[in-house]
């Protein structure tokens, strides 16, 4: 199994003239809510984002809300926030499988989404994933989301790959180049 990146250990782009941002959170769990908005906050900013916050009533709204966002093209990117701790019915399965599942076909239309929309066990699982000084998923959503924007806007000014007259750039976000230079 290959050993999953986090946010930190990846470099934050700097966007050219910044990037907008839309923190879309369900704070059901408000103290979890909480850790998760200001981790994200802070890689935003550090990366010389603005960012705006709307809430919604739970984890089922966001993918909505940010398609509705989406829609009116005010933002570069989303993060998704919010907290599903597993209960006694299968409410559970169903809240993190469409959430999940409706931020991705988001995505898959091209909006740059970063999920923090933690699924978790238990209070205290979510109390350490979304503590900014602890494992911070927050910030790492808002990475995530800020990645997406750097890749989107580099391969926007790119024409199509038949066309081998245009010099291409090498997008980069961790790690070593191994062979040519050109995608």
């Amino acid at each position: 199994m290959a050993a999953s990146i986090e946010h930190d250990q990846l470099p934050l782009p700097r966007i050219e003239g910044g990037a907008r941002l839309l923190i879309v959170v369900a704070p059901y769990y408000r103290q979890i809510a909480d850790g998760l908005i200001a981790g994200a906050r802070a890689v935003a900013e550090s990366a010389g984002a603005t960012v705006d916050l709307v809430e919604v009533p739970g984890a089922l709204e966001i993918p909505t809300a940010i398609a509705l966002a989406g829609g009116r093209n005010l933002y570069d990117g989303y993060v998704a926030l919010g907290c599903v701790i597993r209960g006694e019915t299968t409410h559970y399965d169903t809240v993190c499988n469409d959430s999940s599942r409706g931020l991705m076909l988001l995505g898959l239309q091209g909006h740059c989404i970063g999920n923090g929309i933690l699924t978790v066990e238990n209070t205290a699982q979510a109390e350490v994933r979304a503590d900014p000084q602890g494992q911070n998923k927050g910030g790492g959503a808002a990475a995530a989301a800020l990645h997406l924007i750097a890749l989107k806007r580099g391969w926007a000014g790119q024409s199509p790959r038949g066309d081998a007259s245009v010099p291409r750039d090498v997008i980069r976000l961790a790690g070593e180049i191994d062979g040519p230079g050109n995608a």
